[in-house]
């Protein structure tokens, strides 16, 4: 079985390419303007978003940003959600894919969830 060996994280508006391996949703909610035949997905993972307080909060505002990470490393560290870290590096393998990438529907490529998502995934999946 072969291993993640790379975790990318790309809009969900922006093009699809062969070279995305594993594409995985991670917003809790779906995305806007985007009809649910044309995203191309393997799994939409709502699990590993940040919870709806959190994400109302934090409201994608730049000054609250390092609250936020603190934040929502705290709820990825829980048990449940390491486990489902676990899950989807095991699925990713299972397809046969090496590289997963996560799909967000933030317009700040910087400032968004799966930014530190994709930072926990590799500390986990690959270090």
């Amino acid at each position: 079985m072969k291993s993640v060996t790379d975790i990318r994280i790309k809009r969900v508006y922006d093009e699809p390419s062969h070279t995305d391996g594993f594409r995985v949703l991670v917003d809790r909610l779906w995305p806007r303007g985007v009809r649910k035949d044309d995203l191309p997905y393997d799994v939409w993972c709502k699990a590993l978003a940040p919870s709806a307080d959190l994400r109302r909060w934090f409201g994608h505002k730049a000054e609250r940003w390092d609250e936020f990470r603190d934040a929502y490393l705290h709820e990825l560290n829980a048990s449940d959600q390491q486990a489902a870290i676990k899950s989807l590096g095991a699925q990713a393998e299972e397809a046969g894919y090496r590289r997963i990438t996560l799909l967000y529907a933030a317009r700040d490529p910087d400032l968004n969830h799966a930014v530190i998502l994709a930072d926990m995934l590799r500390q986990t999946l690959i270090d």
